[in-house]
């Protein structure tokens, strides 16, 4: 048995995850969701949100728990993994990217994602006022993060998306070998990803090479529309 400790991604919560703990828990793993800090029943003013307490977040509930987690994050969540590892590499047992930003020579996060190829993010994403978050444009919900999945799921999402903290995603993520390094890495692809294409999640894989690489064959969020077959490439890591 493995425990999954697992890490939405931005405006994301714990929620994302309903469908796939149930579904490793019937392969035998044990499977741990958080809230990040301004998530879910995490309450923390926007204002006070950065990249390092989420990942501050993540080391310490993989130190509470009564084994090295396998860590899963999901899209923003890669950064945030990325981080944690830095900060305590021996905490973890792997680090699994799906469909996520792997770090890459102290850039951001919207240097990371940038993708000139991709028409629909930049009509997707809104800036508040006050510079301090980014919203999602209600209409473009549903195509942008849920493309394959259900009426219900989509429904489900909109009624708990949350405004996104702007800090995680402009600070550099610094990482090195001798700490993030050391912890082995796999990477899950979703190949009918619209928020992170096919191509760019291949091109991050080009310069960050994992050690496991699977796929889904899923919009951005697989945990909604194919958490059977996610649970699958999941348990397929442990070894």
């Amino acid at each position: 048995m493995a425990t999954f400790l697992l890490v939405h991604g931005a405006w994301h919560a714990a929620w994302c995850w309903a469908k796939l703990v149930p579904a490793l828990e019937a392969r035998g793993h044990r499977a741990v969701a958080i809230d990040l800090p301004g998530h879910g029943d995490n309450f923390l003013p926007l204002g006070e949100v950065t990249l390092d307490a989420y990942a501050r977040e993540v080391v310490e509930v993989a130190e509470a728990l009564p084994e090295r987690p396998y860590v899963v994050g999901h899209s923003m969540g890669g950064a945030v993994i990325s981080v944690a590892a830095e900060m305590k590499p021996e905490a973890f047992q792997r680090l699994i990217y799906l469909t996520a930003v792997l770090p890459f020579d102290g850039k951001n996060l919207i240097e990371l994602l940038d993708d000139p190829t991709n028409e629909l993010m930049p009509r997707v994403t809104q800036f508040a006022a006050d510079g301090q978050s980014i919203s999602i444009a209600p209409d473009l919900l549903g195509e942008a993060f849920y493309a394959d999945c259900s009426d219900a799921d989509i429904a489900f999402a909109r009624e708990r998306i949350c405004p996104q903290a702007l800090a995680p995603f402009v600070a550099p993520i610094m990482v090195s070998a001798d700490r993030f390094g050391r912890v082995p890495r796999d990477y899950i692809l979703c190949t009918q990803d619209r928020a992170i294409s096919y191509v760019h999640q291949q091109k991050m894989l080009a310069a960050v090479p994992c050690e496991q690489v699977g796929a889904v064959d899923s919009s951005h969020s697989p945990f909604f529309s194919a958490p059977e077959a996610l649970a699958d490439v999941l348990a397929g890591f442990v070894g």
